[in-house]
């Protein structure tokens, strides 16, 4: 491998003035490599001086702005030119399969068949830039040895003037493309004498040619009319400069398709306001031969799609986007993102079903799907191996979407497939990337057959990319969720034990902010014929304060147990949360229930009072004596308050975040838990504790914990 400290510094970069009298010496030498192996197109790079990049100093055999987004590689880059420096050895890419496996960002760019082949321009130690080459067509061209000798060869002739440039303090700068041929006076119009160009100019459709550059330098009579422009203002121009509704990505890329894979393409384009022209497109080393003409049956079928106004004009419009993207910001779980996909996504691509795939622990894992009338074919992926040679493993493991339009192709090339017929025709496998790592898959399924253009394939990746971002915070919510749950449930007890003489029931609702985990506790502990019953609430909505919780809840089980009275489990319990240093406070009421003699004796530290029902119905609020929060002070003392507790009382506990909310008055919303309480006190205590609940149990936004514990004296001792 070659490290930044292995290029040359300084040395001929593409930065400073350049004699302008010199030969152009990169233009010769790429010249002679591309005719030495009969490419059609290549460029030269050099390594600039203030960056380990590799700048493009001249292109030939294809516009330069073919390879815009490749005018400057850095060296880390993963691109043939780059590796080819990095490893100094010749990198070859066998056509467009190949250049979507290995180098996927090139094949976005360019999903044309073409072969490729890239060397770095060195001495023996030292690296000065680098060449590729590339050829039309895919799986068919390999380099003889003789050609791979003459491309090496080049190479090293080039480097050894490169390195003489420097020694000699010269610089070589970056060189023009070779420029287009003159047009020959216009090019010979078509009223010319030339009895070819009178011949031409009787033919019943159009002709013209276009440079490299897609500049006219010939049309005769019938394509100036066909296209609406006199010959005189299409020559020397841009074929879409002209022709303004020919300025259009999809048209573009028919022509650079027919560039870089030196093969005959085609496409029908409407003349505005009704006329549709079909285009043929003709490649040469050169340029392009254009024949144009009418295309009547695609004219007619067109105006009958036109009648059918519930057909989109597009794949998916501007507006379409922005409103799928604002859907996908919405989503906050896993379930959600497939939902608005199944919802907003397939529909507006013309899906009939999905599916979206993860991993986990090297399988594939279903995390969602919509449309499929027998689930099971879907959910028979679910923990496949990812070395399984599967269409949705291979578009995770490569990142690289692929696009089957038929059964055919799809069971040709996965053999796998045929023992899942899902019933659909055609499919869309959409790597899911996101911070540079796949999280999953989208399998976009059509129910007839389908060709996917290369304007529809990037309207499909792009979407991929939007769903990626939402999928990927959907599974980090997931996840945080689930630990958050899953520490909460660890913390409060699983269960409340049965006690004699005592019903219990309790609820627990977390705060919607934050990690849906708090410091909210309670508890119940048998403690021989009588019961401690704990409740409270830990300053914070985290991790801190539910460790710190949970702290407590064991400190007041270890007092209970070893026989301290209320008061004493009180202070102990605020010694201890002291001594822990957590600077976070809590308040707690504890209970001693003796339901043999009917009593109950408290202790509250800046605790909201619990509510009693009495059995014949009546609630009040108990002003029990207390003293200051856990955690404040060390000498704090807690004084006791004994309440009585006949058959059929009913005791309230809970934490202030079912009474205190935002613009309410605590007084009213005491007032009201009462009522409830007095409405409703003799239903079972589960159904009771929904009803004290309330409007908390399904409230979207919750700004507190809400911790609830009933206790009813039941008399059978």
């Amino acid at each position: 491998m070659v490290a930044v400290s292995d290029v040359r510094t300084p040395g001929p970069g593409p930065a400073a003035p350049a004699d302008p009298a010199g030969p152009p010496l990169l233009s010769l030498a790429l010249a002679t490599m591309m005719d030495g192996v009969d490419a059609h197109a290549g460029a030269v790079y050099l390594l600039a001086d203030e960056a380990p990049v590799l700048e493009m100093a001249v292109m030939a055999g294809l516009p330069r702005t073919f390879a815009a987004p490749w005018e400057r590689v850095a060296l880390s880059a993963q691109l043939p030119v780059a590796e080819a420096v990095r490893e100094r050895r010749l990198v070859l890419v066998d056509g467009e399969q190949e250049m979507a496996c290995r180098y996927p960002r090139v094949a976005v760019v360019l999903p044309y068949p073409f072969a490729l082949a890239a060397l770095p321009v060195a001495t023996g130690s030292t690296v000065y830039g680098a060449v590729f080459l590339t050829w039309p067509g895919s799986g068919a061209h390999e380099l003889t040895d003789r050609e791979r000798e003459h491309l090496a060869a080049a190479c090293e002739r080039l480097a050894g003037q490169l390195a003489r440039a420097a020694a000699e303090g010269r610089r070589v700068l970056p060189e023009p493309g070779p420029l287009p041929g003159p047009l020959a006076d216009g090019a010979a119009p078509a009223s010319g004498p030339d009895e070819a160009a009178r011949m031409v100019s009787r033919l019943p459709y159009g002709l013209c040619s276009l440079d490299l550059h897609g500049r006219f330098s010939y049309a005769n009579t019938a394509a100036a009319e066909l296209i609406g422009v006199p010959v005189s203002r299409m020559l020397g121009t841009q074929l879409w400069a002209v022709v303004p509704w020919l300025n259009d990505p999809v048209y573009e890329d028919r022509y650079r398709a027919a560039l870089i894979s030196r093969r005959v393409t085609s496409f029908v384009a409407l003349r505005p306001p009704g006329e549709w022209l079909s285009f043929r497109l003709y490649p040469s080393p050169t340029g392009l031969s254009v024949r144009i003409s009418r295309a009547r049956a695609v004219s007619e079928m067109r105006r009958a799609a036109a009648r059918d106004e519930s057909a989109p004009a597009r794949l998916v419009t501007i507006s379409q986007v922005l409103s799928l993207a604002g859907a996908l910001t919405q989503a906050v779980g896993v379930r959600d993102v497939v939902r608005l996909v199944a919802e907003e996504i397939a529909p507006s691509v013309g899906s009939r079903a999905l599916v979206v795939l993860g991993s986990r622990a090297g399988r594939l894992h279903v995390l969602g799907h919509s449309g499929y009338v027998d689930p099971h074919i879907v959910e028979r992926f679910d923990g496949m191996p990812l070395t399984e040679p599967t269409p949705g493993a291979h578009a995770l493991n490569s990142g690289v979407p692929a696009f089957f339009e038929s059964r055919e192709e799809l069971e040709r090339l996965y053999p796998i497939r045929h023992a899942t017929p899902d019933g659909f025709a055609a499919w869309a496998y959409l790597p899911l990337i996101a911070s540079g790592r796949p999280v999953g898959t989208v399998v976009l399924a059509y129910d007839e057959r389908r060709s996917f253009p290369a304007d529809e394939r990037a309207v499909l990746t792009s979407l991929g990319g939007l769903i990626a971002l939402a999928l990927e915070r959907a599974l980090l919510y997931d996840a945080k969720h689930q630990l958050a749950h899953g520490l909460q449930a660890a913390l409060l007890p699983p269960s409340l034990p049965r006690l004699d003489g005592i019903d219990t029931a309790a609820r627990y609702l977390p705060s919607t902010r934050g990690m849906d985990i708090g410091g909210d506790f309670y508890d119940v502990v048998p403690v021989g014929a009588q019961a401690a019953a704990v409740i409270g609430d830990v300053q914070g909505h985290n991790v801190t304060a539910a460790g710190l919780m949970g702290q407590i809840r064991t400190g007041v089980r270890a007092y209970t147990a070893v026989g301290q009275s209320p008061q004493e489990v009180m202070c102990s319990t605020n010694r201890l949360l002291i001594d822990l240093g957590a600077d976070l406070f809590a308040s707690c009421l504890y209970l001693r229930l003796d339901p043999g003699r009917g009593r109950a004796v408290m202790a509250r530290a800046g605790h909201p009072p619990p509510l009693l029902r009495r059995p014949d119905g009546r609630v009040r609020v108990l002003d029990l004596a207390g003293g200051p929060l856990l955690g404040i002070q060390d000498s704090a003392t807690y004084p006791t308050t004994e309440v009585d507790l006949s058959p059929g009382s009913v005791l309230v506990l809970y934490t202030d975040g079912l009474v205190e909310s935002p613009g309410v008055d605590i007084e009213e919303s005491l007032a009201d838990l009462g009522q409830r309480l007095g409405r409703a006190g003799d239903l079972p205590l589960d159904e009771l504790a929904d009803v004290l609940m309330g409007q908390e149990a399904g409230a979207q936004e919750r700004i507190d914990d809400v911790a609830l514990l009933l206790l009813r004296a039941r008399g059978d001792r």
